[in-house]
């Protein structure tokens, strides 16, 4: 499978729908992405995301649904890797900071316990 840093932007864009969507037809994915080329082209991108190994599909009826073959968990812990790595030079706490900086609300103490409590069990486990 290519890496998904290795997409083009269109394919991103049709990846991210599928993954918000948890599953998805061409015409859901063309109604989801911004500024979308024809249900054609949409439904060939799709086929070459399938072929590069980042999609499957199933068949129910006339219509073709396609999912993630990366679990959206799998997926997400990448590209949130990809991001430290390229703004914030592998910094974790330097990430975490520019969240909590930007961030409109306050964190909640629930929120704060949570993470005490995910720092200290990566701590014990010599994370």
């Amino acid at each position: 499978m290519a890496k998904a840093s290795e997409l083009s932007r269109r394919e991103r864009q049709i990846m991210d729908a599928v993954f918000e969507l948890g599953e998805a037809t061409v015409n859901q994915v063309v109604e989801a992405i911004p500024d979308p080329p024809t249900p054609m082209a949409v439904r060939r991108m799709m086929h070459i995301l399938e072929e590069k190994g980042h999609l499957k599909r199933r068949e129910n009826g006339r219509e073709v649904i396609y999912t993630p073959r990366e679990s959206k968990e799998k997926a997400g812990r990448g590209a949130f890797q990809k991001v430290i790595e390229t703004f914030f030079g592998g910094s974790l706490e330097q990430a975490l900071a520019a969240h909590l900086h930007s961030r409109k609300d306050a964190v909640t103490e629930e929120e704060r316990q949570r993470l005490i409590t995910l720092i200290e069990q990566a701590k014990k486990e010599g994370r």
